[in-house]
């Protein structure tokens, strides 16, 4: 079983700024994000990875869902463009979308790719074709997460950077298709190993959700702080995918990105309970509050 890695976990004021726009900066140069994402039954998740994206200051967001949610998912974000792709007959991706969703992708700089997908044996195979196609920085949660929780190698085909943000139950699907040694994760210690060897075995930056959300890349970890009891609700996860892509896109590490990633998306939702109430308030509301969270963690001479 793998060591927790010595290094003392990142603290706040640690964490990495988003670089300084030049003035004359156009939304080609700051991120073109893929979305793939949502389904019939589960359009939203596609709208609020797309809006997390948005929201976190991504020049340009490309959905790519199946072809019964397009017109929902256009209609509710019309910020982000939306490709409609050949579905099953339950409204998923199908398999045989995998040749137009690669060529598609080929316009991104940083994927997205999970939320909402629904499960089956097509959309494994799909997952999977991306996987192993697109190397690019890629963001894996969701159902992307559960697509390959029984291929015990999957990671094998990437040499890109891969970010994944397992909640608890995907992270025990994981390790437990990994061949990992099952472990309940009953305190942060404990979820600080845990993330730690899924992110030394698969090379991939590993965020694993919850209380205190860990991120670890295999040597170095933090410790969110942000954050409450406020977010157990659904969708969080689905910005949060969005977010971290977009973080990628303007030029941060995978490592640097989810750790500004966990730390702004749980800002932003203490921003909504400070003015809204501690629950009840959404994931899209949390969405709406990343600009102001983002606001100090520009360098100096941004958004003026």
């Amino acid at each position: 079983m793998a060591e927790v890695s010595s290094g003392s976990p990142r603290h706040a004021f640690e964490l990495p700024r988003l670089p300084a726009r030049a003035p004359e900066t156009h939304k080609g140069e700051v991120g073109r994000v893929a979305v793939v994402a949502g389904s019939r039954d589960m359009p939203g998740a596609a709208i609020l990875a797309a809006r997390g994206a948005l929201r976190g200051g991504a020049g340009l967001v490309r959905v790519f869902a199946p072809a019964s949610a397009h017109a929902i998912v256009a209609a509710a974000e019309p910020c982000a463009m939306v490709s409609p792709l050949a579905e099953d007959g339950a409204g998923r991706i199908a398999f045989g979308a995998l040749p137009a969703l690669l060529e598609g992708l080929s316009w991104a700089d940083v994927v997205a790719l999970g939320p909402g997908l629904g499960t089956g044996e097509e959309q494994s195979r799909v997952v999977l074709g991306v996987l192993s196609c697109v190397q690019k920085p890629l963001v894996l949660d969701a159902d992307g997460l559960n697509a390959v929780a029984e291929q015990p190698t999957w990671w094998s085909g990437r040499d890109a950077a891969t970010i994944l943000t397992p909640h608890p139950g995907e992270m025990a699907r994981l390790r437990g298709g990994a061949g990992l040694v099952e472990i309940r994760p009953v305190d942060h210690a404990t979820r600080v190993l845990v993330a730690t060897e899924v992110a030394r075995l698969t090379s991939a930056v590993t965020v694993l959700k919850g209380r205190h959300t860990v991120v670890c890349d295999g040597r170095s970890t933090y410790a969110n702080s942000s954050g409450n009891s406020g977010m157990a609700t659904g969708g969080m996860g689905d910005v949060l995918t969005g977010l971290i892509a977009a973080l990628v896109g303007q030029g941060l590490g995978a490592f640097q990105a989810a750790c500004l990633g966990v730390c702004v998306h749980g800002q932003a939702a203490d921003l909504v309970a400070e003015t809204s109430g501690p629950v009840g308030y959404l994931a899209r509301d949390v969405a709406e509050a990343l600009p102001r969270a983002l606001r100090g963690h520009i360098k100096a001479g941004d958004g003026r």
